[in-house]
């Protein structure tokens, strides 16, 4: 991919376009989707149809606008023609061969739905818990680096939205949980088992909202060939059955 970008950025007829728009991409959206889209813990941009951009109208108005519900932030103080130089380098990064992932997508299939267990809390196309993200596009939307963090360090690879607390009620009953809702006087979470529990603030003793915590455990067990299958299954769930 780097070399590709070295020789985009050389080519007289590109140059300039992606030039600025690298330079712009470095600044505004690599701290989130990493140098060259595909090694961070946003959405991944290395590839030909970005599902929520399908068009560089659309694509402008997320660079300008940001998306609600999600962390990514508009990008403040550009230019009509620096927004045509950013989607021209998004553009060029999609147009880059996809890169083999490592590992064995079946035996991380068999991973995923035995030693791993992670159809516990994660939906897959359809079918599965609840207490997690659904994982059916998760190829689309995180880089292998990305899913291999998670799978090692899921609290240093946050999901947007997600908040896990606790709560104690008068009656001294805990539940803990990923959140659903919450407004001023009313919380609701799922715990583990994917049920729902709702509470009237009102009748707790105590909640606690750990913003840097995660219920996903840290995946220790599995040795390295198996968390390299499990990446490459994982990199394979692109939201087509």
């Amino acid at each position: 991919m780097r070399l590709l970008a070295v020789l985009l950025l050389a080519s007289p007829l590109f140059a300039q376009p992606l030039a600025q728009g690298r330079a712009l991409f470095l600044d505004h959206c690599a701290p989130c989707h990493g140098e060259f889209g595909a090694e961070g813990f946003g959405a991944n941009l290395a590839i030909p149809d970005l599902p929520r951009a399908p068009d560089d109208r659309t694509l402008a108005r997320l660079i300008r606008n940001g998306l609600e519900g999600t962390d990514m932030t508009p990008a403040f103080g550009v230019t009509d023609s620096e927004v045509k130089a950013m989607i021209a380098y998004v553009r060029s990064l999609g147009r880059t061969p996809r890169q083999p992932v490592p590992g064995d997508a079946g035996r991380g299939s068999q991973i995923y739905q035995g030693k791993g267990n992670c159809a516990q809390c994660h939906m897959l196309r359809g079918s599965g818990g609840r207490h997690g993200p659904d994982l059916s596009d998760i190829g689309l939307r995180r880089s292998p680096a990305h899913l291999r963090q998670s799978l090692t360090d899921p609290e240093a690879a946050f999901p947007h939205g997600y908040l896990y607390v606790e709560v104690t009620t008068r009656a001294g009953r805990n539940i803990a949980g990923a959140r659903v809702n919450e407004d001023s006087f009313s919380i609701q979470l799922r715990d583990l088992a994917g049920d729902v529990h709702s509470f009237w603030k009102s009748e707790l003793s105590d909640l606690k909202k750990h913003r840097d915590r995660s219920s996903m455990p840290a995946y220790k067990s599995l040795s390295q060939s198996e968390l390299t299958d499990l990446v490459a299954y994982l990199a394979s769930l692109r939201g087509r059955l």
